[in-house]
């Protein structure tokens, strides 16, 4: 079984089967984390490349972790030690690793749009591991698998997404994913980090915490980044806090059995607290660990794994 398309650039062109199909496939990978030996040789003979232009801890790491467990050859190429530092183009850069017989490059980048032109311009498959302010795709997957598997459906749930919608690539992937199975999908935040034109999405724009929140089965908290701040957005992370911070006193006007996801790394006391942050509430170490298997069954669809090899 294969995604049909080549790559998985982002969730705003891809339809509600082909979600639906990498969703129902990361059920039974996250079988195989759960055993004692996460190991399958579902992709032996496969290889893939992680190449980040950005730092990251979580993305890489899930992905690297995916193909070891389907016993993928994975390599992780350092951009700080590699040749892009002398000078070279990304397109000699790419061209360079293509030729070296890698399956499928996994791209994180700092500019919209790059793992657009790289899935362009090779004949590897391509992964976005999220490009600038535009998307993040896998943690959009990763996401709606945490609400399904807790909620049992997506089917017409209210979301609201918190924080700095006008930078945050997880805040349009989750919009793109989410809006195709028909949710009442709210962003709130301070008016210098909200975008204009956001109604054209089909969502609901909010300045007040309480009146975003009110009734919603589903808290998504995006990371305050603090470079944010020195650039003017917002007077202070205190002020931020006091108008946005998620914590069980203002958690009081959701549903009871809301759920609170969280992409990380947290900024505990600005955009949740303590309390919210370590409460069985708050999915964000399960979301982890959920990433690794969204991201096993995007490895298994791009790279032609067997339906039988799975329960290996």
């Amino acid at each position: 079984m294969k995604l049909e398309r080549k790559d998985l650039l982002g969730l705003r062109d891809l339809s509600r089967e082909e979600t639906e199909l990498i969703l129902n496939t990361a059920i039974p990978m996250k079988d195989v984390i759960c055993r004692d030996i996460k190991k399958v040789p579902t992709l032996r003979g496969k290889a893939m490349v992680t190449v980040f232009y950005e730092n990251s801890t979580r993305t890489r790491t899930s992905f690297e972790l995916a193909g070891k467990y389907l016993s993928a050859d994975t390599v992780n190429l350092s951009i700080s030690t590699s040749s892009v530092q002398k000078g070279e183009s990304l397109r000699d850069t790419i061209k360079t690793i293509e030729v070296m017989g890698f399956d499928l490059m996994v791209m994180r980048h700092a500019m919209s749009g790059t793992p657009h032109y790289v899935a362009r311009n090779t004949r590897m498959r391509v992964i976005n591991a999220g490009d600038g302010a535009n998307e993040h795709p896998t943690q959009a997957l990763l996401d709606m698998y945490t609400i399904k598997e807790k909620k049992g459906t997506l089917e017409g749930l209210k979301v609201a997404i918190v924080g700095d919608i006008l930078h945050s690539r997880v805040a349009r992937s989750n919009i793109y994913g989410l809006s195709k199975f028909g949710c009442d999908i709210r962003v709130v935040g301070p008016a210098t980090l909200m975008p204009p034109g956001l109604e054209k999405l089909g969502v609901k724009s909010y300045y007040s915490l309480d009146e975003a929140i009110n009734g919603v089965d589903v808290i998504n908290i995006l990371r305050i980044q603090r470079e944010r701040q020195v650039s003017g957005l917002f007077p202070s992370l205190d002020e931020y806090a006091q108008l946005y911070m998620l914590s069980p006193r203002t958690l009081a006007r959701a549903k009871d059995d809301v759920l609170v996801l969280h992409p990380g790394p947290i900024n505990r006391g600005v955009e949740i607290s303590s309390e919210l942050a370590d409460s069985a509430q708050a999915l964000i170490n399960e979301q982890v660990t959920n990433g690794v298997a969204i991201r096993m069954a995007l490895l298994f669809l791009m790279m032609g794994g067997g339906r039988d090899e799975i329960t290996y």
